[in-house]
């Protein structure tokens, strides 16, 4: 592939609702622009985004896909996004590195949650979007009515500029809203002019009206003109539209079919024509030599820099970084400085990834994307730049998981396999996470919801061999008491030579304070327990609030006092002492009234209005208590309660379910309580039937 200036590079990101036709898009893009000469589906399983098994078993994107496109001497920079919710680290690491975004919606389905979605993370990103419309080609898709859904929920902003034309529910051309002429398809992106049919004149004044009215507010001069009756210049509305289109104030809406290959070239000419390219665009970081604010601002005369945006582990094409170069031209003979693992990276080959196939070119303008293979100390996020001109750009932020289940490695001696591979995976995938919980002797496994972990599990198996089976986790229990007991406990054993003796008599009561497992004191009068046992005491207590004697599960909150006993000058030892503490304290601590604590979590679940109810009666039915809730932008509501954390399983899906997928939460451990009765009795048979 051609070395491209930063002017005549446009970086794109498709995103929209799982399964509106983003992949299909990028396919049908590659085949207009001649980048492949036979199109391939998502059905079929041979399209260049789904290259990965588990993407083509499961016909849907997982994750995020360049695609580079030649189009009218610009390069176009396609990032193919998956749509469903449990892989938006991928979305996210796509997003930080577009200038620019396409919302695809389907012609069928309408405006969905996923379209929401994206539109937010363009606001968040402050990325200038535009919105194609898919499956023009469908009996039941209706232009008409995505427009309209568009323009209720986002205003005036919303500007259709191509408007289809259907025979017989096919879609056999277009309306160029801005010319005002029509043309009829003769080929993959060749059209013929035609007339406008009647049918179409209706929606077409409407859609004209509502293009114009979106130009005129774009001036003074031009309002003034549009309320005078004045007609625009195709120029002048074209003009307008690409400044409008940078800043926000107008999104254009087109069409098409992907799998004909119908207004493909259109939104191609689009894009090179109203997108940014990388140097209207800013970016700044830190310079760490001066400490002073860098403006990379994608300037190819700048000093090198390029970001880590995406890391692509394949265990048969090996490791891949994916790079933004923020400023200057990289090389392959570049060696850059790693400022956050400070180590000099040797670049060797640049590439463009086009799907899972590099291909490799000499040099990467400013602006644009590539890939650098076997960057050994380099990983997502990190900076690489000139040693005598280290710069650090600011990380993207990921979403963060709070889906976890535990994870069992099915075949023993599995346990280092299974760990390498899911370093490799977290590697790539941002929003993974594998934590050893040692209290509980489990492993767990965080992902973005119950989907997520399947595929981490499914993935494993296919591509490293290495087989594990997800299973509901232990929750992290604890005891305390809530009276006060006293007692007595001999330890005597004789077995020829020296025996062992050791005798206390302690007293054990709540010491109000659950972060701490126990508080030991001594009050022993008169050397009846001499001094250099009460080590070894203490060492009994710390033995026994490991595993309580309820239900197996750690103590805390309980204060223990020495106050008599007694000692055999021979037979007495620590071990002794030590022993009589461990039965002392069992017997103690369940003669004081004990009882299980389980953890709590403060959750904020965030919900539109309408669906307050419904997931307040549901956190109810968890055992949670609603503690408020706040109103914030957009028509939603917080919901903050506290949830005993057993309460939080499962909970991802349900929210989704309830709320159409709009539903948000988040959660961190506050404190512990006291189990009502019937959860304690449930968990000690458990336990017990475990033992």
């Amino acid at each position: 592939m051609k070395v491209y200036r930063t002017d005549e590079i446009r970086n794109v990101v498709l995103l929209g609702h799982g399964g509106c036709g983003k992949t299909s898009l990028a396919e049908a893009m590659a085949y207009v622009s001649g980048a492949v000469n036979r199109m391939g589906k998502v059905v079929d399983g041979n399209t260049i985004s789904d290259f990965d098994k588990e993407e083509q078993k499961r016909q849907f994107s997982i994750s995020t896909t360049l695609i580079p496109i030649e189009w009218e001497k610009a390069k176009i920079n396609v990032l193919d996004t998956p749509g469903y919710f449990d892989f938006v680290g991928e979305v996210e690491e796509a997003v930080s590195a577009a200038d620019a975004a396409v919302i695809v919606v389907s012609g069928k389905a309408g405006v969905e949650v996923g379209t929401e979605k994206a539109w937010e993370l363009c606001d968040k990103y402050n990325l200038p979007r535009m919105v194609y419309v898919t499956e023009m080609d469908v009996d039941d898709a209706s232009f008409r009515e995505v427009v309209e859904g568009l323009t209720e929920r986002y205003g005036k902003v919303i500007a259709p500029h191509f408007q289809p034309i259907r025979e017989n529910e096919k879609l056999v051309g277009y309306i160029n809203i801005i010319k005002n002429a029509a043309r009829r398809y003769t080929g993959v992106a060749q059209r013929e002019e035609c007339e406008i049919p009647d049918y179409c004149r209706e929606n077409l004044e409407m859609y004209r009206e509502q293009l114009l009215e979106a130009v005129a507010e774009t001036s003074e001069e031009f309002m003034e003109r549009y309320f005078n009756g004045e007609e625009f210049s195709v120029e002048e509305i074209r003009a307008a539209m690409r400044t409008e289109v940078m800043n926000g104030s107008i999104v254009p809406v087109a069409m098409g079919s992907n799998i004909q290959a119908q207004g493909v070239a259109n939104l191609l000419s689009d894009i090179v024509r109203f997108f940014p390219s990388p140097d209207c665009m800013e970016r700044a970081g830190v310079n760490r030599n001066t400490n002073e604010i860098f403006e990379a601002n994608y300037d190819f005369s700048a000093p090198k820099s390029a970001y880590v945006f995406k890391t692509m582990v394949d265990p048969f094409i090996g490791k891949y970084s994916f790079v933004k170069v923020c400023s200057g031209v990289l090389k392959g003979e570049d060696t850059l400085y790693n400022p956050d693992t400070e180590t000099d990276e040797k670049l060797g080959k640049l590439y463009t990834m086009v799907g899972n196939k590099p291909v490799e070119v000499k040099e990467l303008f400013a602006g644009d994307i590539g890939a650098i293979a076997k960057l050994t100390n380099t990983k997502t996020g990190d900076t690489l730049s000139a040693k005598n001109n280290q710069v650090v750009y600011g990380r993207t932020e990921y979403s963060k998981p709070y889906t976890y289940m535990r994870y069992i490695v099915t075949k023993k001696g599995d346990e280092d396999k299974v760990s390498q591979a899911l370093q490799r995976m977290m590697a790539e995938d941002m929003t993974i996470k594998a934590v050893n919980d040692s209290e509980n002797r489990q492993s767990l496994l965080y992902g973005m919801g119950d989907q997520h972990l399947e595929i981490i599990a499914s993935k494993l198996l296919a591509r490293y061999k290495c087989e594990i089976t997800l299973e509901t986790p232990k929750v992290a229990f604890r005891e305390t008491i809530r009276k006060k007991s006293d007692v007595d406990t001999k330890y005597k054993k004789q077995s020829g030579g020296h025996g062992q003796y050791g005798h206390v008599k302690m007293k054990f009561e709540p010491s109000g304070d659950l972060e701490t497992p126990y508080v030991f004191e001594e009050i022993v009068v008169g050397g009846a327990v001499p001094k250099n046992y009460f080590p070894a005491v203490e060492k009994g207590l710390q033995d026994s609030v490991q595993k309580g004697p309820l239900a197996g599960y750690p103590v805390v909150g309980v204060k223990a006092i020495l106050y008599d006993g007694s000692y055999h000058p021979v037979d007495s030892s620590e071990m002794a002492f030590k022993t009589a503490t461990v039965q002392a304290f069992k017997k103690g601590f369940m003669e004081a009234g004990p009882v299980l604590l389980e953890p709590i979590a403060s959750i904020k679940v965030t919900v539109p209005d309408d669906y307050t109810g419904d997931v307040m009666g549901d956190l109810n039915k968890r055992r949670g208590r609603v503690l408020g809730m706040n109103p914030i932008s957009g028509g939603r509501q917080v919901i903050e309660a506290d949830i005993p954390m057993t309460g939080l399983f499962g909970y991802c899906t349900t929210l989704r379910s309830m709320t159409g997928g709009r539903g948000t939460y988040e959660y961190e451990f506050a404190r512990y309580e006291q189990a009502p009765a019937d959860v304690q009795e449930a968990e000690i048979a458990k336990r017990a039937a475990e033992e």
